[in-house]
């Protein structure tokens, strides 16, 4: 039996682009059930992460046009990870695709992708086979990120975001997860379920602007660190220890200066290790920060995101 296949494609502000997606999104899964590898009731769903452009009129119009397309609305931004729960969760599968709506990380892996699926894996991770289409300093800065998450401990694919495949029982389990810090790349390989990885080559933005600026993508990598990892809590107790240890030593010398001269000179290097240890409960208080506010955050038990309208449902499950 032929499996219904639901892609997912969180949208922010992409009206620029999105004439080109749904193109691309159309041959592509129309080519697939025309060869048989899909049943003819699969989908496309956009979701529409609060978008302030012309984005969900595009979307709208397309669904009336073609019931190959349905959309969910969020009736705000509630972010990229959101947004993709959102799709995944209201729509019914037999197996789900989840890519960003530029279309940068390569669509024509899906079939390879399926395949994966069904030779028996649950979970399958599109990975980009190089990142020399990425500046100096965004190459960098990822290789780093990616092996300071594995130095703490976090268990990620490396250079996989968030193109990835899963099936109906994975998206499930998935479902018990009631985080509201999300970082699905993390969050994912908890599951456990047998998986593998497609290799791609991403290309370069079609039309639009990148929706992930750096401070964005700060705030994620942070994200990925404090969610998955108490090394950061471990360090600070650490360093309090050496910083205590250090002030041991320094009374000591105190001790001594002050037993052979009498007076002790130095109001400078006094001021300079008194704002240095200040500097250091400082950022140890604001790590304990972060983490509070994290807990803050779980408890109140918000939701991911809130559905303002559905199109195209009658046909999608």
């Amino acid at each position: 039996m032929l499996k219904k296949l639901a892609i997912i494609l969180p949208c922010y502000n992409e009206e620029e682009i999105l004439p080109h997606t749904i193109r691309k999104m159309r041959a592509l899964i129309r080519g697939m059930i025309k060869k048989k590898k899909i049943s003819a009731d699969s989908k496309i769903c956009f979701v529409n992460d609060g978008s302030r452009d012309d984005t969900w009129n595009i979307i709208k119009k397309t669904c009336a046009k073609d019931k190959l397309f349905c959309a969910v609305n969020l009736s705000r931004n509630f972010g990229h990870q959101g947004a993709i729960l959102a799709g995944m969760y209201e729509v019914c599968a037999d197996v789900y695709v989840t890519i960003d709506a530029d279309l940068q990380d390569n669509p024509d892996c899906i079939p390879q992708m399926l395949e994966k699926i069904n030779s028996g894996c649950d979970i399958v991770y599109g990975v980009r086979d190089s990142r020399q289409t990425d500046s100096f300093f965004k190459r960098t800065t990822a290789v780093l990120y990616y092996r300071l998450l594995k130095f703490l401990g976090v268990n990620i694919v490396y250079n996989h975001a968030d193109f990835r495949m899963m099936t109906k029982r994975a998206v499930e389990t998935l479902k018990q997860f009631p985080e509201r810090n999300l970082f699905l790349r993390a969050i994912v390989p908890l599951l456990g379920f047998k998986s593998a990885q497609v290799y791609y080559d991403r290309t370069a933005r079609q039309a639009g602007e990148t929706k992930y600026p750096l401070k964005k993508m700060v705030a994620l990598a942070w994200n990925g660190v404090s969610n998955f990892s108490i090394v950061p809590l471990r360090l600070v107790t650490f360093l309090g220890f050496f910083v205590c240890f250090l002030s041991v030593l320094f009374l000591c010398f105190v001790i001594y200066r002050w037993s052979v001269r009498g007076t002790i000179v130095g109001w400078a290097s006094m001021v300079t290790i008194i704002t240095v240890f200040s500097g250091v409960q400082l950022v140890s208080l604001g790590i304990i920060g972060e983490y509070l506010a994290k807990i803050f955050v779980e408890v109140k038990k918000r939701p991911l995101f809130i559905v303002e309208d559905k199109i195209g449902f009658e046909q999608a499950c």
